[in-house]
């Protein structure tokens, strides 16, 4: 089930980002594997604003998130997160789904994403889903802000791109999804 977040489902989001991020350690990752998670204020400015959902029922622990903004007229996904227990079940695909609907009835044209080039569950993931690499020539102010402050986060040790996907004009509905 997707939905938005509540002020109770705040407290699982960083441990959902550090389980999630774990992974990066079988790839030569410790850096990343390491970082530490999203500041809690994230979490609550994002929640505040309806940008934040998670994959769970009501009253339970979610075992997915994905933070969303918009940047340079897309939806930008700062954050998606699918704790390892409940990975390879499509959670993260369905929540990206989710999006389309979301960005299409704001009129927002593409969802755009920054990601690890060369890691599987990363950019080649992505892919499949429909994301194309935008170059960096290509990227808009907001887009390259963020790039510069994860390259000053010193995460353009392992190359990272811009991906965008296209938001299709008849999305269909989703019924499995709560709240906007």
């Amino acid at each position: 089930m997707i939905r938005l977040a509540e002020p109770a489902d705040l407290a699982y989001l960083p441990a959902i980002d550090v389980a999630a991020g774990a992974v990066f350690r079988d790839v030569g990752m410790e850096a990343v594997a390491d970082d530490e998670p999203p500041p809690l204020a994230l979490f609550e400015k994002h929640l505040a604003q309806g940008h934040v959902w998670v994959w769970g029922k009501r009253k339970q622990p979610p075992a997915a998130f994905c933070l969303v903004e918009v940047v340079d007229g897309t939806a930008h996904i700062g954050q998606i997160s699918v704790h390892p227990d409940h990975a390879r079940r499509g959670i993260g695909a369905a929540l990206i789904d989710h999006l389309d609907e979301w960005a299409r009835d704001r009129g927002l044209p593409e969802i755009t994403l920054t990601t690890f080039r060369d890691v599987p569950w990363n950019a080649p993931y992505y892919a499949r889903l429909g994301f194309t690499a935008v170059a960096d020539a290509d990227l808009g102010p907001g887009l390259a802000a963020i790039r510069a402050a994860e390259a000053e986060r010193g995460l353009d040790r392992w190359p990272r791109v811009v991906m965008t996907r296209h938001v299709p004009i008849d999305a269909p509905a989703r019924t499995d999804i709560e709240g906007d």
